[in-house]
């Protein structure tokens, strides 16, 4: 019964990868319409920085001031027919809150985009900060080797102080033993018997 069973879902198995178009890895695949729009999130982003950087310049601001000052002039001065914000300035408030509503999300959206590459470089810069840490302890495990090698080696002025004790000992022992008469004298070192 179990056999049967299990033939049953290999052929249902098998009935619907016969249903299904086969998809292959070496073709790019049919792109499905879709009821949304598609952007590129990147170029949004770029943009979106491009934006927020001018918005914190001085010079966004003088063109704002200017904007904002010819628009108040225009509507006070202008003659009736051709102003188009009376004076509570319903639409230049209309247009500020608008402004102010688009800059704050691109601005934050700015500001993600640049955390995201500080913490990619704090991570770079942690990993070269650990390896020349393992650089320099090995480097010093290295040195501390060479020194306590060097510690055993005979040093140029170390020779030269060994071979001139043992010249003032030799000297020493010549004159106590008389080994170089100055006559002319000759003596054995070693004593008759």
């Amino acid at each position: 019964m179990a056999e049967r069973s299990q033939e049953r879902d290999r052929e249902r198995e098998r009935e619907r990868d016969r249903q299904l178009p086969r998809i292959r890895l070496d073709q790019p695949r049919i792109r499905r319409s879709r009821l949304l729009p598609e952007y590129d999130p990147e170029a949004f982003g770029r943009m979106s920085e491009r934006i927020a950087r001018f918005l914190g310049t001085g010079r966004f601001i003088v063109w704002m001031t200017v904007l904002i000052i010819a628009w108040v002039v225009w509507n006070i001065f202008a003659p009736a027919s051709l102003k188009f914000d009376e004076y509570p300035f319903i639409f230049l408030t209309l247009m500020l809150s608008l402004q102010a509503s688009y800059a704050a999300p691109l601005i934050l959206l700015a500001q993600n985009r640049q955390d995201d590459r500080d913490r990619v470089n704090l991570e770079q810069d942690r990993k070269q900060n650990e390896r020349s840490i393992a650089d320099t302890e090995y480097l010093t495990r290295e040195i501390a080797a060479l020194r306590m090698g060097l510690g055993e080696v005979a040093t140029r002025d170390w020779i030269r102080s060994e071979l001139q004790d043992l010249v003032r000992e030799l000297e020493e022992r010549g004159r106590e033993r008389d080994l170089f008469p100055p006559d002319g004298e000759r003596r054995s070192d070693v004593p008759d018997r």
